[in-house]
Protein backbone atom coordinates (compact mmCIF):
# COMPACT_ATOMS: atom_id res chain seq x y z
CA UNK A 1 0.00 0.00 0.00
CA UNK A 2 1.66 3.28 -0.87
CA UNK A 3 -1.43 5.92 -0.10
CA UNK A 4 -2.57 7.32 2.81
CA UNK A 5 -6.27 7.90 1.19
CA UNK A 6 -8.16 5.05 3.58
CA UNK A 7 -6.53 5.85 6.79
CA UNK A 8 -8.54 6.00 9.49
CA UNK A 9 -7.75 6.91 12.91
CA UNK A 10 -10.15 5.21 15.08
CA UNK A 11 -10.47 6.93 18.38
CA UNK A 12 -10.34 4.23 21.22
CA UNK A 13 -6.47 4.74 19.75
CA UNK A 14 -6.25 7.99 20.94
CA UNK A 15 -8.32 7.62 24.19
CA UNK A 16 -6.43 10.31 26.61
CA UNK A 17 -7.63 12.92 23.82
CA UNK A 18 -10.77 14.83 22.74
CA UNK A 19 -12.70 14.27 19.89
CA UNK A 20 -11.83 17.93 19.04
CA UNK A 21 -7.87 17.30 19.42
CA UNK A 22 -7.78 14.05 17.73
CA UNK A 23 -9.87 15.55 14.69
CA UNK A 24 -7.27 18.47 15.05
CA UNK A 25 -4.17 16.40 15.26
CA UNK A 26 -6.10 14.22 12.14
CA UNK A 27 -6.26 17.12 10.18
CA UNK A 28 -2.80 18.61 11.21
CA UNK A 29 -1.08 14.59 9.82
CA UNK A 30 -2.73 14.53 6.55
CA UNK A 31 -5.06 11.54 7.86
CA UNK A 32 -8.41 11.77 6.60
CA UNK A 33 -10.94 9.46 8.52
CA UNK A 34 -11.61 9.31 11.88
CA UNK A 35 -13.59 6.94 13.68
CA UNK A 36 -15.85 8.39 16.50
CA UNK A 37 -16.90 6.26 20.05
CA UNK A 38 -20.13 7.68 21.58
CA UNK A 39 -18.83 8.54 24.67
CA UNK A 40 -16.18 11.29 22.91
CA UNK A 41 -18.92 12.55 21.50
CA UNK A 42 -21.44 12.43 24.83
CA UNK A 43 -18.40 14.62 26.10
CA UNK A 44 -18.49 16.91 22.91
CA UNK A 45 -22.16 17.11 22.06
CA UNK A 46 -23.80 16.16 18.75
CA UNK A 47 -23.78 19.62 16.97
CA UNK A 48 -20.22 20.53 17.99
CA UNK A 49 -18.60 17.49 16.71
CA UNK A 50 -20.57 17.61 13.28
CA UNK A 51 -18.79 21.19 13.26
CA UNK A 52 -15.28 20.41 14.41
CA UNK A 53 -15.20 17.25 11.55
CA UNK A 54 -16.95 19.55 8.42
CA UNK A 55 -14.68 22.66 9.35
CA UNK A 56 -11.35 19.82 10.00
CA UNK A 57 -12.51 18.22 6.47
CA UNK A 58 -12.37 15.34 8.01
CA UNK A 59 -14.61 12.48 7.08
CA UNK A 60 -16.25 10.30 9.87
CA UNK A 61 -15.56 6.15 8.80
CA UNK A 62 -17.50 4.44 11.81
CA UNK A 63 -19.50 5.30 15.16
CA UNK A 64 -18.83 2.88 17.73
CA UNK A 65 -20.46 1.66 19.31
CA UNK A 66 -24.29 0.33 18.99
CA UNK A 67 -25.46 -3.40 20.00
CA UNK A 68 -25.15 -5.07 23.58
CA UNK A 69 -29.16 -6.08 22.97
CA UNK A 70 -29.04 -9.35 25.19
CA UNK A 71 -30.84 -8.17 28.48
CA UNK A 72 -32.66 -10.03 31.20
CA UNK A 73 -35.80 -8.59 30.67
CA UNK A 74 -38.07 -7.60 27.95
CA UNK A 75 -38.19 -4.24 29.38
CA UNK A 76 -34.07 -3.95 29.26
CA UNK A 77 -34.04 -5.19 25.65
CA UNK A 78 -36.53 -2.53 24.96
CA UNK A 79 -34.20 0.04 26.52
CA UNK A 80 -31.39 -1.03 24.38
CA UNK A 81 -33.04 -0.79 21.62
CA UNK A 82 -33.93 2.45 22.31
CA UNK A 83 -30.16 3.23 22.90
CA UNK A 84 -29.35 1.76 19.44
CA UNK A 85 -31.96 3.92 17.78
CA UNK A 86 -29.99 7.00 19.47
CA UNK A 87 -26.56 5.73 18.15
CA UNK A 88 -28.37 5.59 14.96
CA UNK A 89 -29.35 9.35 14.98
CA UNK A 90 -25.76 10.19 15.81
CA UNK A 91 -23.90 8.60 13.22
CA UNK A 92 -26.58 9.90 10.29
CA UNK A 93 -25.89 13.37 11.95
CA UNK A 94 -22.23 12.43 11.72
CA UNK A 95 -22.36 10.91 7.99
CA UNK A 96 -20.43 8.34 9.58
CA UNK A 97 -20.11 4.92 6.74
CA UNK A 98 -21.31 2.71 9.44
CA UNK A 99 -22.84 2.03 13.13
CA UNK A 100 -20.75 -0.27 14.48
CA UNK A 101 -22.63 -3.26 16.27
CA UNK A 102 -20.59 -5.33 19.34
CA UNK A 103 -23.58 -7.30 20.20
CA UNK A 104 -23.41 -8.19 23.86
CA UNK A 105 -22.61 -11.25 25.54
CA UNK A 106 -25.32 -14.05 27.17
CA UNK A 107 -27.04 -11.99 30.64
CA UNK A 108 -27.51 -15.29 32.42
CA UNK A 109 -25.08 -17.46 30.73
CA UNK A 110 -27.57 -19.20 27.60
CA UNK A 111 -25.42 -17.79 25.23
CA UNK A 112 -27.60 -19.40 22.40
CA UNK A 113 -30.73 -17.69 23.66
CA UNK A 114 -28.61 -14.34 23.75
CA UNK A 115 -27.70 -15.67 20.10
CA UNK A 116 -31.02 -14.82 19.37
CA UNK A 117 -32.07 -11.57 21.83
CA UNK A 118 -29.02 -10.08 19.14
CA UNK A 119 -31.03 -11.50 16.45
CA UNK A 120 -34.36 -9.82 17.40
CA UNK A 121 -32.46 -6.81 18.43
CA UNK A 122 -31.32 -6.27 15.23
CA UNK A 123 -34.10 -6.68 13.55
CA UNK A 124 -35.77 -3.83 15.62
CA UNK A 125 -33.48 -1.59 14.58
CA UNK A 126 -33.15 -2.12 10.91
CA UNK A 127 -35.93 0.20 9.43
CA UNK A 128 -34.94 3.01 11.79
CA UNK A 129 -31.68 2.30 10.34
CA UNK A 130 -33.04 1.98 6.75
CA UNK A 131 -34.78 5.08 6.73
CA UNK A 132 -31.54 7.08 7.85
CA UNK A 133 -29.79 5.75 5.45
CA UNK A 134 -27.47 4.55 7.72
CA UNK A 135 -25.04 0.96 7.52
CA UNK A 136 -24.77 -1.55 10.39
CA UNK A 137 -21.41 -3.28 10.79
CA UNK A 138 -21.95 -6.61 13.18
CA UNK A 139 -18.30 -6.81 14.26
CA UNK A 140 -17.56 -10.46 15.40
CA UNK A 141 -14.86 -10.37 18.34
CA UNK A 142 -12.28 -12.87 19.63
CA UNK A 143 -14.04 -15.71 21.86
CA UNK A 144 -12.35 -14.55 24.67
CA UNK A 145 -14.98 -11.67 24.49
CA UNK A 146 -17.40 -14.01 24.51
CA UNK A 147 -18.55 -13.67 28.28
CA UNK A 148 -18.44 -10.11 28.54
CA UNK A 149 -18.77 -8.75 25.20
CA UNK A 150 -20.30 -10.38 22.23
CA UNK A 151 -21.76 -14.23 21.84
CA UNK A 152 -21.21 -13.34 17.94
CA UNK A 153 -17.12 -14.54 17.57
CA UNK A 154 -16.67 -15.50 14.40
CA UNK A 155 -16.89 -14.08 10.72
CA UNK A 156 -19.29 -16.92 9.65
CA UNK A 157 -21.40 -16.16 12.59
CA UNK A 158 -21.62 -12.52 11.59
CA UNK A 159 -22.40 -13.13 8.31
CA UNK A 160 -24.70 -15.86 8.53
CA UNK A 161 -26.43 -13.16 10.92
CA UNK A 162 -26.06 -10.05 8.22
CA UNK A 163 -27.31 -12.09 5.48
CA UNK A 164 -30.87 -12.80 6.85
CA UNK A 165 -31.00 -8.40 6.25
CA UNK A 166 -30.64 -6.34 3.38
CA UNK A 167 -27.15 -5.97 2.27
CA UNK A 168 -28.01 -2.27 1.93
CA UNK A 169 -28.61 -2.08 5.78
CA UNK A 170 -26.62 -4.96 7.33
CA UNK A 171 -22.82 -5.64 6.68
CA UNK A 172 -19.64 -7.19 8.73
CA UNK A 173 -16.63 -5.45 10.46
CA UNK A 174 -13.99 -7.52 9.99
CA UNK A 175 -11.19 -6.55 12.97
CA UNK A 176 -8.02 -8.53 12.48
CA UNK A 177 -6.97 -8.51 16.07
CA UNK A 178 -10.34 -10.46 16.19
CA UNK A 179 -10.08 -12.91 13.69
CA UNK A 180 -6.51 -13.33 12.57
CA UNK A 181 -6.71 -16.80 14.35
CA UNK A 182 -9.36 -18.48 12.36
CA UNK A 183 -8.92 -21.23 9.96
CA UNK A 184 -12.21 -20.44 7.84
CA UNK A 185 -10.95 -16.84 7.55
CA UNK A 186 -9.94 -16.31 4.24
CA UNK A 187 -13.15 -18.25 3.04
CA UNK A 188 -15.35 -16.12 5.15
CA UNK A 189 -14.01 -13.08 3.99
CA UNK A 190 -14.58 -13.77 0.62
CA UNK A 191 -18.08 -15.27 1.28
CA UNK A 192 -18.79 -11.20 2.46
CA UNK A 193 -18.16 -9.83 -0.40
CA UNK A 194 -20.05 -7.18 -0.70
CA UNK A 195 -21.45 -7.21 3.33
CA UNK A 196 -17.78 -6.04 4.80
CA UNK A 197 -18.72 -2.21 5.83
CA UNK A 198 -15.52 -1.99 7.97
CA UNK A 199 -11.96 -3.11 8.55
CA UNK A 200 -9.95 -2.63 11.89
CA UNK A 201 -6.36 -3.13 12.06
CA UNK A 202 -3.58 -4.18 14.94
CA UNK A 203 -1.23 -6.69 15.71
CA UNK A 204 -1.15 -9.55 17.90
CA UNK A 205 1.97 -9.06 20.31
CA UNK A 206 3.42 -12.22 21.81
CA UNK A 207 2.99 -12.66 24.97
CA UNK A 208 -0.13 -11.29 25.57
CA UNK A 209 -0.86 -10.44 29.48
CA UNK A 210 -4.34 -8.59 29.02
CA UNK A 211 -6.64 -9.66 25.97
CA UNK A 212 -8.15 -6.21 26.10
CA UNK A 213 -5.57 -4.14 26.04
CA UNK A 214 -2.65 -5.44 24.51
CA UNK A 215 -3.51 -4.57 21.22
CA UNK A 216 -0.05 -3.68 19.23
CA UNK A 217 0.55 -1.64 16.71
CA UNK A 218 0.66 -2.96 13.30
CA UNK A 219 4.27 -5.22 12.81
CA UNK A 220 4.64 -5.45 16.84
CA UNK A 221 2.72 -9.12 16.20
CA UNK A 222 1.92 -12.40 14.71
CA UNK A 223 -0.94 -11.03 12.20
CA UNK A 224 -0.87 -11.27 8.31
CA UNK A 225 -1.83 -8.13 8.14
CA UNK A 226 -1.35 -7.65 4.44
CA UNK A 227 -2.59 -11.03 3.42
CA UNK A 228 -5.69 -10.44 4.94
CA UNK A 229 -6.45 -7.23 3.84
CA UNK A 230 -6.00 -8.30 0.36
CA UNK A 231 -8.45 -10.74 0.96
CA UNK A 232 -10.84 -8.35 2.11
CA UNK A 233 -9.81 -6.12 -1.31
CA UNK A 234 -10.66 -8.94 -3.57
CA UNK A 235 -14.15 -9.30 -1.30
CA UNK A 236 -14.77 -5.93 -2.87
CA UNK A 237 -13.93 -3.72 0.08
CA UNK A 238 -12.42 -0.44 -0.85
CA UNK A 239 -13.40 1.58 2.47
CA UNK A 240 -11.80 3.25 5.48
CA UNK A 241 -9.32 1.20 7.35
CA UNK A 242 -9.01 1.90 10.68
CA UNK A 243 -6.11 1.97 12.75
CA UNK A 244 -7.93 0.63 16.20
CA UNK A 245 -5.39 0.04 19.08
CA UNK A 246 -6.41 -0.12 22.79
CA UNK A 247 -3.04 -0.42 24.84
CA UNK A 248 -1.84 2.04 27.49
CA UNK A 249 1.52 2.24 26.47
CA UNK A 250 0.53 3.83 23.22
CA UNK A 251 -2.45 6.31 25.26
CA UNK A 252 0.45 7.91 27.36
CA UNK A 253 1.97 8.95 23.92
CA UNK A 254 1.44 12.58 22.48
CA UNK A 255 -0.50 12.66 19.55
CA UNK A 256 2.33 14.34 17.49
CA UNK A 257 4.53 11.09 18.18
CA UNK A 258 1.63 8.32 17.76
CA UNK A 259 0.15 9.53 14.88
CA UNK A 260 3.67 9.77 12.13
CA UNK A 261 4.05 6.03 14.03
CA UNK A 262 0.75 5.19 13.00
CA UNK A 263 1.53 6.27 9.25
CA UNK A 264 4.77 5.09 9.22
CA UNK A 265 3.32 1.22 10.36
CA UNK A 266 0.08 1.68 8.05
CA UNK A 267 2.35 2.49 4.89
CA UNK A 268 4.98 -0.51 5.80
CA UNK A 269 2.75 -3.30 7.00
CA UNK A 270 -0.97 -2.99 5.77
Amino acid sequence: MDSLARLSLNQITTERASLGETVDACARHGIPYVAVWRHKLAETGVERAVRLVRDAGIRVSSLCRGGMFPALTAAERAARIEDNRRAVDEAAALGAEALVLVCGPAPDRDIAAARHMVADGIAALVPYAAERHVRLGIESLHPAFAAERSCITTLREARCLAQTFDAATVGIVADVYHIWWDPELHDEIARAAGRLVGFHVSDWPVPVHDVLMSRGMMGDGVIELQRIRMAALDAGYAGPIEVEIMNEAIWKMPLDTVLPLIKERYLACV
